[in-house]
């Protein structure tokens, strides 16, 4: 297993439980493989450097977690068609590999 980061940036008028179902949706897919989730840190909403879908501000979250390959790559392909994420990046992080 790899160290991963990813960043979530979120529709900002998501109401809590939506938000929650995106952040479960990404625990379970994570865990399904035998991956772990290291931590999680809310971020909140801020202001975005540029406009993404006529939407000034997101929702950021950041989680910090452990999975191999393939379920990145899964984790990739939901997140592009979850219509409630604005944009995402996920980082291999060498520090904790």
């Amino acid at each position: 297993m790899k160290a991963y980061e990813l960043m979530l940036i979120m529709r900002p008028n998501l109401e809590d439980e939506a938000r929650e179902g995106v952040l479960t949706k990404v625990r379970g897919i994570v865990t399904a493989e035998g991956g772990t989730v290291d931590s999680e840190e809310v971020w909140g909403k801020r202001r975005l450097a540029h406009e993404i879908a006529h939407t000034e501000e997101g929702d950021y979250q950041v989680i910090l977690f452990h999975a191999g390959t393939a379920t990145v790559a899964e984790l990739d392909r939901v997140l592009h068609i979850t219509d409630q994420v604005l944009r995402f990046m996920i980082v291999r992080r060498d520090d904790l590999a």
